[in-house]
């Protein structure tokens, strides 16, 4: 069975830092691309960042230049560095990987940037 367990998520300020950890089990994370999604309020679920298995990055347009996305393979776990945080990057933010056939998610969690 794949677990993921997100956690880092919380309060923080405009301008503000977080950092994301995503834990994972039961599947060949090394071998594996993984991503960032996030949620907000009354939107689609949208692709944040991707690191692939050979460690390339991609991210959306808005959090390029702010967010980056690392992985630790001996700890099988992926990183989501955010900084110079804004209010529309209040979400719930998912990790995501594509393993075994099925689409795997974790609950989630909540970072919500306000004053």
């Amino acid at each position: 069975q794949v677990r993921l367990v997100e956690s880092g998520g919380g309060l923080v300020q405009p301008g503000g830092s977080l950092r994301l950890s995503c834990a994972t089990s039961g599947s060949i994370f090394s071998r594996l691309t993984m991503h960032w999604y996030r949620q907000a309020p009354g939107k689609e679920r949208e692709w944040v960042a991707s690191i692939s298995d050979g460690g390339s990055t991609n991210y959306t347009d808005s959090v390029k230049g702010r967010f980056t996305i690392s992985r630790d393979n001996p700890r099988t776990t992926m990183y989501l560095q955010m900084t110079s945080l804004k209010p529309e990057d209040t979400a719930r933010y998912y990790c995501h990987q594509f393993s075994r056939g099925t689409a795997w998610w974790g609950r989630g969690t909540q970072v919500t940037v306000s004053s």
